[in-house]
Order: structure tokens, then C-alpha cells, then sequence
């Protein structure tokens, strides 16, 4: 299956762009030449590719409409990493592995500052193509942990930490649930202060294991495990 990211509309597909110039300069296909196409929010359409001039248009075969998603909606919060590297690999990963959303957290011991937030959502899309997703995962700005906290669900919420002074329950105790959020702090852990903060307001504490995991590691393996979950 080749899939191209575009918009569906009452019947009617257009390609991105971006994706037109791939078709044309990179790939370099013909007339004819069947392609699938998403909009990222369930919906899929079929159909053959024509061309006029450097415009790539969509003779439409079948579209699809609310395509299933995975049953449980995963939202990690978590610190970006000073080398950006190491969070990007995190987005492409959890992607592929169904997360739903993705919030970019600054805490006290954050070091980077500025992140480039397209280009993080434009990786996570090539991630959603790549493994045949047809619900794109929404990643958002950076936002304060303070700001975070305020419109949280504490019921469904849970903070990987390393402080062994608190109580934690292991990931595996978590039953499954429609839809959970995890916070994942960054290189250091997260501050006393926020620990307590958020203990405060009722959210359970969860160890990953006898390791200490990478701010990156941690966030895999919280979408390997809910990824486990639903097969």
C-alpha cells in the first residue's frame, strides 16, 4: 500500500503539496498508478493518480470513513531531551506503536527551551504512513508542567518517577482503560516539589522496573506496553 497524506471532504480528495512534489520529483509516478490516501482522522480513500501540469490529482475508487483506532487512547507527557535527537526517535517510535497525543512538557530541570513543533508533528506523520495508521497522533506545544497539571483527568493520569520515598504501583497493576496519560520527566527526574505537587492531586506514582530508563526509554516502553495491551 502507498500511502499519501491529503484531505477528505464530502466525496473529494486533495493530495498535500508536499506530497504532490514527492509523487513527482521523488517517486516519480505515472497516470494510472493506484495510491491510498488519508486525512489522519479515520477516513482512507482509494484511487488512481492523473496529473495536470505539476498538479497530482486523485481519481477516486472507495473512501473509507472512521476507520477503527486503537481501543485505548494513550496521551504521554513528557520532558523534551537536550539532544533533540533522542525525543524525536521517541515520537517516531510511539507512533508506530498507536499513541494518541503527545505533550511536550517543561519542568524544572528542562533544559531545552525551544523546540521546532512541525517538524516534530511532520516526522510523526511520515511515522503514521510508514506503519499504515490512519489516525495521526496530535502533538502539542510546549507547555508548562504547571499549565499541564490544570486540565488533567488525576482518575486516569500517572507519573513515572524515581523517587523511592514515594509510593509507586508497577505499570503492570494498571488495568486497561479507554484512555490513561502518563508523565515522564526529563533527564534528572522531575523536582521534589513537582513529585509532591502531583501526589497531591491523587495521581498514582509507577515504577518501569529495577532499571532507571531514559527520559526516551521511559516514553517507549509506556507505548510498547499499552501497545501489548491491545493485541
Amino acid at each position: 500500500m502507498k500511502l499519501f497524506h491529503g484531505n477528505i471532504e464530502n466525496g473529494k480528495v486533495e493530495i498535500h503539496p508536499e506530497e504532490q512534489q514527492h509523487i513527482l520529483k521523488v517517486l516519480r509516478m505515472r497516470d494510472g498508478d493506484e495510491i491510498f490516501v488519508t486525512d489522519g482522522k479515520g477516513n482512507l480513500a482509494k484511487g488512481n493518480l492523473t496529473f495536470e501540469g505539476k498538479k497530482v490529482l486523485l481519481e477516486v475508487a472507495e473512501i473509507q470513513y472512521n476507520l477503527p483506532s486503537f481501543s485505548t487512547r494513550l496521551h504521554i507527557a513528557i520532558a523534551p531531551t537536550k539532544n533533540i535527537d533522542r525525543i524525536e526517535f521517541f515520537i517516531e517510535k510511539a507512533t508506530e506503536m498507536g499513541i494518541s497525543e503527545i505533550t511536550l512538557i517543561q519542568t524544572d530541570k528542562t533544559e531545552r527551551k525551544n523546540l521546532n513543533i512541525e517538524k516534530l508533528r511532520k516526522q510523526s506523520i511520515a511515522a503514521s504512513k510508514q506503519s499504515l495508521r490512519f489516525h495521526f497522533p496530535k502533538i502539542n506545544d510546549l507547555t508548562k508542567l504547571s499549565d499541564f497539571m490544570k486540565s488533567i483527568n488525576t482518575e486516569k493520569t500517572f507519573i513515572a518517577h524515581c523517587d523511592e520515598s514515594f509510593p509507586r504501583i508497577h505499570l503492570n497493576e494498571i488495568q486497561k482503560m479507554d484512555e490513561v496519560s502518563f508523565l515522564i520527566g526529563p533527564e534528572g527526574d522531575f523536582s521534589p516539589k513537582e513529585i509532591h505537587d502531583l501526589s497531591s492531586l491523587n495521581i498514582k506514582a509507577v515504577s518501569l522496573g529495577n532499571q532507571r530508563l531514559r527520559t526516551e526509554t521511559a516514553g517507549i516502553f509506556v507505548a510498547a506496553w499499552n501497545y501489548f495491551l491491545e493485541s
